[in-house]
Protein backbone atom coordinates (compact mmCIF):
# COMPACT_ATOMS: atom_id res chain seq x y z
CA UNK A 1 0.00 0.00 0.00
CA UNK A 2 1.25 3.39 -0.73
CA UNK A 3 0.28 6.66 0.84
CA UNK A 4 0.95 10.08 0.29
CA UNK A 5 -0.23 12.23 3.08
CA UNK A 6 -0.62 15.95 1.90
CA UNK A 7 1.68 17.59 4.06
CA UNK A 8 5.54 17.42 5.76
CA UNK A 9 5.08 18.21 9.03
CA UNK A 10 6.50 15.40 10.75
CA UNK A 11 3.44 15.14 13.27
CA UNK A 12 1.11 14.83 10.45
CA UNK A 13 3.12 11.81 8.82
CA UNK A 14 4.33 9.82 11.82
CA UNK A 15 0.14 9.67 12.70
CA UNK A 16 -0.11 7.92 9.72
CA UNK A 17 2.88 5.62 9.66
CA UNK A 18 1.43 4.69 13.39
CA UNK A 19 -1.80 3.44 11.84
CA UNK A 20 -0.28 2.19 8.39
CA UNK A 21 2.87 0.67 9.51
CA UNK A 22 3.37 -1.40 6.83
CA UNK A 23 2.86 0.92 4.11
CA UNK A 24 5.05 3.55 1.83
CA UNK A 25 4.42 6.55 2.89
CA UNK A 26 5.75 10.13 1.57
CA UNK A 27 4.72 13.53 2.77
CA UNK A 28 4.32 15.86 -0.29
CA UNK A 29 3.42 19.77 0.41
CA UNK A 30 -0.25 20.23 -1.80
CA UNK A 31 -2.46 23.14 -1.08
CA UNK A 32 -5.14 23.12 1.20
CA UNK A 33 -6.92 25.59 -0.27
CA UNK A 34 -8.46 27.37 2.15
CA UNK A 35 -6.81 30.36 4.96
CA UNK A 36 -4.21 29.45 6.76
CA UNK A 37 -5.78 29.45 9.86
CA UNK A 38 -9.01 27.62 9.21
CA UNK A 39 -11.99 28.95 11.33
CA UNK A 40 -14.81 26.67 11.32
CA UNK A 41 -14.99 22.93 11.35
CA UNK A 42 -16.01 23.19 7.76
CA UNK A 43 -13.44 25.08 6.51
CA UNK A 44 -11.53 22.89 8.27
CA UNK A 45 -12.70 19.63 7.07
CA UNK A 46 -12.11 21.18 3.80
CA UNK A 47 -8.87 21.86 3.75
CA UNK A 48 -8.37 17.95 4.66
CA UNK A 49 -10.33 16.52 1.74
CA UNK A 50 -8.33 19.19 -0.43
CA UNK A 51 -5.23 17.62 0.62
CA UNK A 52 -6.20 13.96 0.19
CA UNK A 53 -8.06 14.83 -2.99
CA UNK A 54 -4.68 15.80 -4.73
CA UNK A 55 -2.64 13.35 -2.85
CA UNK A 56 -5.01 10.92 -4.27
CA UNK A 57 -4.62 12.29 -8.28
CA UNK A 58 -0.87 12.67 -7.74
CA UNK A 59 -0.18 9.25 -9.38
CA UNK A 60 -2.08 5.87 -9.86
CA UNK A 61 -2.25 3.10 -7.39
CA UNK A 62 -2.20 5.66 -4.43
CA UNK A 63 -4.21 6.21 -1.44
CA UNK A 64 -4.23 9.94 -0.24
CA UNK A 65 -4.74 11.25 3.31
CA UNK A 66 -5.19 14.92 4.19
CA UNK A 67 -5.30 16.45 7.99
CA UNK A 68 -6.08 19.99 9.03
CA UNK A 69 -6.03 21.41 12.30
CA UNK A 70 -8.30 24.44 12.84
CA UNK A 71 -10.40 26.04 15.58
CA UNK A 72 -13.72 26.99 15.52
CA UNK A 73 -16.13 29.16 17.75
CA UNK A 74 -18.72 27.37 19.80
CA UNK A 75 -20.77 29.22 22.33
CA UNK A 76 -18.64 31.67 22.47
CA UNK A 77 -15.85 30.11 23.25
CA UNK A 78 -12.72 28.77 20.97
CA UNK A 79 -11.74 25.30 20.47
CA UNK A 80 -9.41 23.41 18.34
CA UNK A 81 -10.58 21.56 15.79
CA UNK A 82 -9.07 18.99 13.47
CA UNK A 83 -10.09 16.88 10.42
CA UNK A 84 -8.65 13.97 7.91
CA UNK A 85 -9.89 12.72 4.69
CA UNK A 86 -8.67 9.59 3.18
CA UNK A 87 -8.97 9.07 -0.54
CA UNK A 88 -8.62 5.29 -1.82
CA UNK A 89 -7.66 4.17 -5.11
CA UNK A 90 -10.82 4.37 -6.74
CA UNK A 91 -11.78 7.93 -5.54
CA UNK A 92 -13.71 6.72 -1.87
CA UNK A 93 -13.92 9.18 0.36
CA UNK A 94 -13.88 9.10 3.96
CA UNK A 95 -13.89 11.81 6.86
CA UNK A 96 -13.60 11.89 10.34
CA UNK A 97 -12.91 14.58 12.99
CA UNK A 98 -10.24 14.36 16.44
CA UNK A 99 -10.33 16.35 19.88
CA UNK A 100 -11.72 19.63 20.09
CA UNK A 101 -10.64 21.40 23.72
CA UNK A 102 -11.33 24.71 24.79
CA UNK A 103 -8.79 27.54 24.32
CA UNK A 104 -7.05 30.19 27.00
CA UNK A 105 -9.09 33.21 26.51
CA UNK A 106 -5.22 35.01 25.23
CA UNK A 107 -5.07 32.85 22.64
CA UNK A 108 -8.40 32.49 21.65
CA UNK A 109 -7.95 36.97 21.31
CA UNK A 110 -5.12 36.61 18.83
CA UNK A 111 -7.07 34.56 16.82
CA UNK A 112 -9.92 36.75 16.67
CA UNK A 113 -7.06 39.38 16.09
CA UNK A 114 -6.66 36.87 12.57
CA UNK A 115 -3.24 35.87 13.74
CA UNK A 116 -2.24 32.04 12.99
CA UNK A 117 -2.47 29.51 15.70
CA UNK A 118 1.19 28.30 15.59
CA UNK A 119 2.31 31.81 15.45
CA UNK A 120 0.59 32.69 18.54
CA UNK A 121 1.42 29.42 20.56
CA UNK A 122 5.14 29.76 19.86
CA UNK A 123 5.10 33.03 21.53
CA UNK A 124 2.58 31.93 23.94
CA UNK A 125 5.11 28.86 24.63
CA UNK A 126 8.31 30.93 23.70
CA UNK A 127 9.44 27.78 22.16
CA UNK A 128 9.97 27.40 17.96
CA UNK A 129 8.35 24.57 15.83
CA UNK A 130 5.38 23.78 18.01
CA UNK A 131 3.47 23.11 15.71
CA UNK A 132 5.61 20.13 14.16
CA UNK A 133 5.74 18.69 17.75
CA UNK A 134 3.39 18.91 20.40
CA UNK A 135 1.16 21.38 19.27
CA UNK A 136 -1.70 23.34 21.03
CA UNK A 137 -3.43 20.33 22.34
CA UNK A 138 0.10 18.67 23.55
CA UNK A 139 1.05 22.52 25.60
CA UNK A 140 -2.89 22.96 26.70
CA UNK A 141 -3.10 18.98 28.00
CA UNK A 142 -0.05 18.62 29.62
CA UNK A 143 1.52 16.40 27.22
CA UNK A 144 -0.85 13.94 27.65
CA UNK A 145 -1.69 14.43 24.24
CA UNK A 146 0.18 15.77 21.39
CA UNK A 147 -0.03 16.62 18.10
CA UNK A 148 0.89 13.40 16.63
CA UNK A 149 -1.60 11.33 19.10
CA UNK A 150 -4.10 13.66 18.32
CA UNK A 151 -3.83 12.90 14.37
CA UNK A 152 -3.59 9.40 15.04
CA UNK A 153 -7.10 9.13 16.30
CA UNK A 154 -8.16 10.72 13.30
CA UNK A 155 -6.34 8.51 10.94
CA UNK A 156 -7.61 4.80 13.02
CA UNK A 157 -10.99 6.25 12.68
CA UNK A 158 -10.14 6.76 8.48
CA UNK A 159 -8.50 3.81 7.96
CA UNK A 160 -11.37 2.05 10.11
CA UNK A 161 -13.48 2.73 7.35
CA UNK A 162 -11.99 2.23 4.75
CA UNK A 163 -11.38 -1.34 6.29
CA UNK A 164 -15.32 -1.68 6.55
CA UNK A 165 -15.76 -0.32 3.35
CA UNK A 166 -13.24 -2.79 1.88
CA UNK A 167 -14.72 -5.82 3.93
CA UNK A 168 -18.42 -5.13 2.85
CA UNK A 169 -17.12 -4.88 -1.00
CA UNK A 170 -15.53 -8.23 -0.25
CA UNK A 171 -18.84 -10.01 0.77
Amino acid sequence: MNILVGSRNPAKINAVQAIFPHAKIDGIEVASQVSSQPFSHEETLEGAINRARECAQTKKGVMGIGLEGGVTELSGQIYLCNWGSLVDEEGNEFTAAGASIPLPEEVANGLVKGKELGDIMEEYTQQQGIRKKEGAIGVFTNQLVDRQAMFSHVVTLLKGQYEFTQKRMAE
